[in-house]
């Protein structure tokens, strides 16, 4: 009895020890697995003497096939390396590191891709010249916001600007890595990218992690509910010395950015808001100590650095960026000239976007001003000359907590007219649709034979053709009070009709 009693326990031991062996190599393999356009971070320990940000080259390649992609690796303090990859293929990733200190050199590992979940449709990509998709090839139609420096305020700021975010209409956000001093925004970061010196300066050799830790919780967060981190590397609103740093401590810094940020699917780099602003000498009330050469110079390190190729802009002051030189992929404007759409998109050949075209708000300032109507105004114009549209808002808040600064709420009319707009467009064929400026006044947008828009910034006559030989419903849309109204069936050829009010829209769809 006492033998089968003894035998029992053994058995059960080692059945545990079975479960627990198979349970831990479950887990291990899990480790191993990273589902395609999400992150796989490569963790490793190593020096923590001298400065390791500077002192420390750190790589790795990783394989899959005849496919090959060079990781940059980073140092996220207290001793510990990461190389963050992201996987654009499924199947078996194998990788080798790379580096000048011999505890991080030449350490080898593999991960396996999986399929992507449901919601992540991968990074936006360029589409048909002047429109984006997703890498999956879900349709994309960009819907922007501006708010510059949410980043750099406290947690529960940045929380209630996430909570603003989940009920919002945009699927994009212009944010900056670097705090401003401007109007509105004359307070010190909550966090910043580099280590104190004091309470007001940085050592520019060495990074926070923590600053970096949180941006990319945040980068998360947002790619969960579908908004791309338009991420602004430099500004002229500055009194720290982040706008005039020097050649080595710019190219250390953008380097870092890629490392840490670009493997996140929802990422693009402008590589700066009002560039021509930071001229040598800097304009009055603005810093920078940047040209031409510099600006060039940024572009090649993204352009050849970033190993996924992530969107890439320049945002303009008074003087434009040549957005033809082949490491823009996309025009970022600066303009209320939306009548220039077509004429930007046949000059440059890239996606246009109006990344400000004036703000909503009450403010003293003439470009933070607009009203709820001319803001709404502005998107379907963009549109309409086929191009994207961002938004903004400078409504006076306790604290002088404006949304195009720090976040928080959103306080105008404009954004649920947005939703209104986002949905009508998202439910057309944009890419396949051609934009063409009738007069001054008029714009339409059609895919030949199956549908047209017609939009009419004044009141007065309208006169399209229609072409096919299928008979048409005609629609009025109503763009502020967001309502729509079938009018009546007509037949292909010349179609005319009386705009009796500014901000007409015509939705013409063919009868099938």
């Amino acid at each position: 009895m006492k033998i089968e009693k003894s035998v029992n326990k053994m058995l059960l031991k080692s059945l545990f020890v079975l479960v627990l062996l198979s349970f831990t190599a479950m887990a291990s393999a899990a480790k191993c697995t990273v589902k395609k356009w999400d992150v796989y971070n490569v963790e490793l320990k190593g020096p923590t003497v001298g400065n390791p940000f500077a002192d420390v080259q750190l790589s790795a390649v990783f394989k899959n096939g005849q496919k090959e992609l060079k990781v940059p690796g980073f140092y996220d303090g207290n001793g510990k390396y990461i190389i963050r990859f992201s996987p654009d293929a499924t199947g078996k990733w194998s990788y080798e590191t790379k580096s000048n200190v011999a505890e991080l050199n030449g350490k080898k590992g593999s991960v396996k891709c999986v399929k992507p979940s449901k919601s992540n449709h991968g990074p936006v990509v360029e589409d048909k010249t002047f429109y984006v998709k997703y890498a999956d090839g879900t349709p994309c139609f960009s819907v922007g916001t501006t708010c510059y420096q949410w980043i750099s305020q406290s947690k529960e700021l940045q929380d209630l600007t996430m909570k603003t975010l989940a009920s919002a209409p945009f699927n994009k956000i212009r944010m900056c890595i670097f705090p401003k001093w401007y109007i509105y925004n004359r307070t010190e970061p909550a966090m910043a990218a580099y280590a104190n010196v004091t309470d007001t300066t940085y050592d520019f050799t060495k990074f926070n992690p923590a600053f970096w830790q949180n941006m990319e919780k945040r980068i998360v967060e947002l790619g969960k509910l579908g908004i791309v981190a338009d991420i602004v590397l430099f500004h002229p609103y500055d009194k720290w010395g982040f706008a005039t740093m020097t050649k080595a401590q710019d190219d250390s810094y953008i380097r870092y950015a890629i490392a840490r940020l670009a493997p996140y699917h929802n990422v693009w780099w402008a590589i700066a808001n009002e560039y021509d602003f930071m001229t040598v000498p800097p304009r009055e009330n603005h810093a920078g100590n940047k040209n031409v050469e510099d600006w060039d110079r940024f572009f090649s390190i993204l352009q050849n650095e970033d190993p996924y190729n992530r969107f890439r802009s320049i945002h303009n002051g008074h003087v434009w960026y040549d957005h033809t030189k082949d490491w823009v992929t996309h025009a970022s404007i600066q303009s209320s000239n939306l009548e220039k759409g077509i004429d930007l998109r046949n000059k440059y050949q890239k996606p246009v976007v109006f990344d400000e075209c004036k703000y909503e708000g009450n403010i003293e300032k003439g470009w933070g001003a607009l009203s709820a109507q001319q803001m709404v105004e502005r998107f379907w114009w963009g549109a309409m000359n086929g191009c994207y549209v961002g938004h903004g808002e400078c409504i006076k808040a306790p604290g002088d907590i404006l949304w195009w600064g720090k976040g928080g709420e959103l306080h105008g009319e404009s954004p649920v007219r947005i939703a209104y707009f986002r949905r009508i467009m998202e439910a057309l064929p944009f890419d396949e649709m051609t934009p063409l400026q009738l007069n001054k006044n008029l714009y339409e947008l059609s895919k030949s034979g199956e549908v047209y828009m017609v939009y009419a910034l004044k009141a007065g006559p309208i006169k399209i053709n229609l072409d096919g030989n299928n008979d048409y419903t005609v629609e009025s849309i109503d763009t502020w009070n967001m309502k729509s109204e079938v009018l009546k069936t007509v037949k292909p050829g010349e179609f005319s009709y009386d705009a009796t009010s500014d901000d007409t829209l015509l939705k013409i769809t063919v009868k099938k």
